[in-house]
Parts: structure tokens; sequence; C-alpha cells
């Protein structure tokens, strides 16, 4: 049976880094008075309820024309309205007040990031982009940020094809990804970790299955995988990861890039190091041979209206195929 991210829960009730960590008091008293209001609402309600039934027995069973009830008047309505807005409003100035703290201590972006990366929404999956002033080091990736620990990364956000939203909860707020403009968030992981990711925004029918995920690692080991990443895929070994890297190039190459080979478009996943990633289709699945087959083999059983076609590989094909991409560590 498939494995799927949501075995790792998407919270917002704890923190992980910097930015969140400055949120995450506003969200838990917001939550406690959500509550503490829900919980007043209804003892109020009961009150109401339970309060004189006999009386009001009484008054169904000896029907009269509404002229001749009488009016019964309680305590003052409008010092009772009084005193209820005075109590709603000390809660909410707190919370205005605390928003606006919050938000001046979340702002951005950072002026000297440690990282910076262009990350992309598409339909449905996040392409990644690190950037760099050496161009030997510049290299995409998808749906899988990898980060150092304590660094400052700066975000920016762009949208290639409808508005998409960026949330890593433990780490940072949500921001748009909208075609045509740059947004910027910022991440800093204080402790090593994997932190799930998500698109907020409805983008479309696959819209859930639209995942990433933010791994936060030592600077040594951050460092070894950036060097892994930036080297172009390996050459094949065998004669069955040589006929699939041929299919690669032939089948996948026309929307997927894998560096050092003919395969060199740019419109889906970069899979120079496709076999590195935990997950594949945007988090959807873990990355494992059967389920690297069944995502090739019918991929709109796993993602309908993904824009990954069915490739009709034989048998054989497809067991060339997943050998090539076994080996783009």
């Amino acid at each position: 049976m498939s494995m799927r991210l949501s075995e790792f829960p998407l919270s917002y009730l704890s923190a992980a880094g910097t930015r969140a960590e400055r949120v995450l008091p506003l969200t838990w008293y917001l939550l406690w008075v959500a509550i503490a209001v829900c919980l007043i609402i209804a003892a109020l309600l009961w009150i109401a309820v339970r309060r004189n039934p006999s009386t009001a027995a009484a008054r169904t069973e000896s029907p009269q024309s509404i002229k001749d009830v009488p009016l019964v008047r309680g305590a003052d309505p409008v010092r009772w309205i009084s005193v209820g807005v005075a109590i709603s409003a000390i809660p909410l100035v707190i919370a205005l007040v605390w928003t606006m703290v919050a938000l001046a201590n979340t702002s951005g972006p950072p002026s000297n990031p440690d990282l910076v990366l262009d990350v992309t929404g598409h339909q449905w999956w996040w392409e990644v982009r690190y950037d760099s002033t050496e161009p030997a080091q510049v290299f995409l990736t998808a749906n899988e940020i990898h980060i150092p620990v304590g660094a400052t990364v700066l975000v920016r956000l762009h949208g290639a094809d409808v508005i998409h939203s960026f949330w890593v909860p433990k780490l940072t707020g949500k921001t748009d990804t909208i075609p045509g403009q740059v947004n910027f968030s910022w991440i800093r992981a204080d402790r090593p970790g994997l932190y799930r990711g998500q698109c907020t925004e409805y983008c479309g029918s696959q819209h859930a299955h639209m995942s990433l995920e933010v791994i936060a690692e030592p600077r040594a080991t951050f460092d070894q995988w950036r060097a892994a990443q930036v080297a172009s895929a390996p050459a094949p070994t065998t004669p069955d990861q040589a006929r699939g890297r041929q299919l690669v190039e032939y089948r996948c190459g026309l929307c997927h890039q894998v560096r050092g080979t003919l395969a060199g478009a740019l419109s889906a996943p970069d899979l120079t190091h496709v076999a590195s990633r935990r997950t594949i289709a945007a988090g959807t699945l873990l990355n494992n041979p059967g389920n690297l087959s069944g995502w090739i083999e019918d991929p709109q059983a796993v993602k309908p209206e993904s824009l990954m076609p069915n490739q009709f590989l034989s048998a054989q094909e497809l067991a060339d195929v997943r050998a090539y991409l076994e080996t783009l560590q």
C-alpha cells in the first residue's frame, strides 16, 4: 500500500523556526478566546432554555391573543448590552495590538539572507531554484527544500499559472504566488527536522496533492547535499540503465530535464536527482520502486488532471526507465 505525506501532520500549533515562533503565542491566544466565546454562548443559551419552564408551559396551555400577553421586562437591556460590548472589546483590542506587533516582527524580507530561493507554484507541484552569485552553483529541484539549520532563507515566490499559496506552518506563514508578480517570504529553522508545507490557495482539482517538504539539516550535511545536487546525472552502468536513459531522453525529455543528458525541457520537475527525494508527485507518494512504477505507468490514476500523460510503456520499457531513474541520486 502506498504511503502518503499526510502521515506527517501539517500542524500550526507548534513552531520550529524564528518566524513561526513569533506568531505561535498569538495563535494560541486566539484559539482560547474562540473556545471561551463558544462556551459562554452555549451556557447562556442553556440558561435561556431552562429558565421559567413552568411559565412557558402555562402560556402554551391557555392560548390567548398577543394583545393579552403581559409585557415582562427584565433588567435594563442597555446596561447589559454595554457590559457585553465592553467585555468583548477587551480581548479584541488585545488581539488587534498583538497582531500588529506580530506582523512587525515577521515582516521582511531579510536584508542579508544566507540563502536565496526562487519557488514557483505550478499545477500541481513546486519548482525550487537555488540561486547563487556563481552560475555553476545554481540548480533546480522540485517539491523538496533543503536549508541549513539557523540560516535565514529568502524565498522569492512566483506563480506559473494560477494563484497558489506557499505555507510551511512550523516555519513561516502563508504567502501567495501570483502570476506576473514576485512576492517575498522568509524562513529560518532553529532545529533540524522535516517540516511539511502545503499550497493553501485553492488552485484546481489536485490542490490537496500539492505539498512540499522543508528539510533543515546541519550546515555540513546541507553543503554535501548541495554539492551532489549541482552535479550532472551519472552515466548508466548497465544495459537496462542505458536503455532507460534513451527512453527518458526521448519520452520524458519533452517536459523534464536531466542535466548531462539530451533531456532538457523545463516545463515539469527537474529529474537530475529525483532518486534522492523522499517523495514523488508533489508529496503524494513515497519515493520507492513500486510507487515510482505506478506513477510512470498511470499518473492519472494517482493525480487526475495532472499534466503528466501516460506513456504506454511496455513492461520491459517501464523496468528500464525505473532502473535508470533509480541511479539519479
